[in-house]
């Protein structure tokens, strides 16, 4: 039985190319960064969870709720192909017992904080926004798109950050924890405009302070799908062992 299953909707995604340096402290060991087109990328991405079940169960109050995180790329050779996957600097959720849950069993790094999303449509134009408090300011990041869903491109930007099926969460020096996401290939809204307004210092940490005053190389918002999360493995270096 996967750990976890729900929808995945409406995905807000702002890419920003970065200095491959400063995410070396942050690869998983078994890992390595995931290029594109030798860019290494970071990302912001809000999105709601619906319909989550864990372990086949809804949990009361604890079936929709909106996810931000800041996260990055890598790969992982294994059984002579690549896995590719993310790392999550931070994922903020609206549920303490959420938080509880992913920091305990997966070794992630969630944040509880007050958040809000609002999805509409007018004027041929869908607007996506998700928000969250962090020492009595509010961030937020807004998409406006196309009402119609398009294809993504192979080879594509679009397709790198979207296409990975593996999570990584750093344990120590020697070891990580391996999980699977599985979903099929999503269909994405021709974007418009965006607007972001994030401390991404006081939320983040100072180390990423500088994405104050990037404009992302690219901004995207996908449909989503039903997903799936299974049961971790750990991994150290290049050996697995459940």
């Amino acid at each position: 039985m996967s750990f976890l299953k729900a929808e995945w909707r409406k995905l807000a995604l702002a890419n920003y190319i970065i200095d491959k340096e400063l995410l070396t402290k942050y690869v998983p060991a078994g890992t390595e960064l995931d290029l594109w087109n030798g860019n290494c990328y970071v990302s912001l991405v809000g999105f709601m969870f619906v319909n989550t079940k864990l372990l086949g169960i809804k949990i009361p109050y604890h079936t929709n709720f909106e996810e931000v995180n800041l996260r990055f790329y890598v790969k992982r050779f294994e059984n002579g192909e690549w896995k590719r996957g993310v790392v999550f600097i931070k994922e903020i959720v609206p549920k303490r017992a959420l938080t509880f849950v992913a920091n305990t069993v997966y070794n992630e790094n969630y944040e509880t904080l007050p958040m809000e999303h609002s999805w509409s449509l007018e004027n041929d134009q869908r607007t996506v926004q998700y928000r969250w408090k962090k020492n009595n300011q509010w961030n937020s990041i807004k998409v406006k798109a196309s009402m119609e869903q398009f294809n993504i491109e192979p080879n594509s930007e679009t397709e790198f950050i979207t296409e990975h099926y593996w999570g990584y969460a750093k344990v120590n020096g020697q070891k990580s924890n391996e999980y699977e996401v599985t979903h099929p290939k999503w269909e994405v809204y021709k974007v418009n405009d965006h607007e972001i307004n994030v401390d991404f210092g006081a939320v983040y940490g100072e180390e990423f302070e500088f994405l104050n005053a990037m404009e992302p190389t690219s901004v995207m918002l996908a449909e989503g799908s039903e997903i799936t999360v299974e049961n971790k493995t750990t991994i150290k270096n290049d050996t697995s062992t459940s």
